[in-house]
């Protein structure tokens, strides 16, 4: 969905990967940042980061990404009536 590269938006879109090691399955529903991050520090798991992709993304992308994860694109992009 998201193209190479849209120079001068200043909207990103960033993925982290990361490697979770636990001696049982992470599989309670819906699994969050949140559970992710607490089973790494307090919780019976390791995890490290193994890679980050940043690219630069058109409003057009921004507003599909952000309706996909259930935001309001007004969120990061304003109004658009106020353009």
């Amino acid at each position: 969905m998201p193209e190479k590269s849209s120079p001068g938006t200043g909207l990103y879109r960033i993925v982290y990967s990361i490697e979770v090691l636990t001696d049982s399955p992470m599989h309670h529903e819906p699994l969050s940042l949140e559970d992710i991050a607490y089973e790494i520090r307090e919780g019976h798991a390791s995890g490290q980061f193994l890679d980050t992709i940043a690219q630069e993304i058109s409003r057009e992308t921004m507003s599909e990404l952000l309706i996909a994860q259930g935001s309001d694109p007004e969120f990061l992009l304003g109004d658009p009536d106020d353009e």
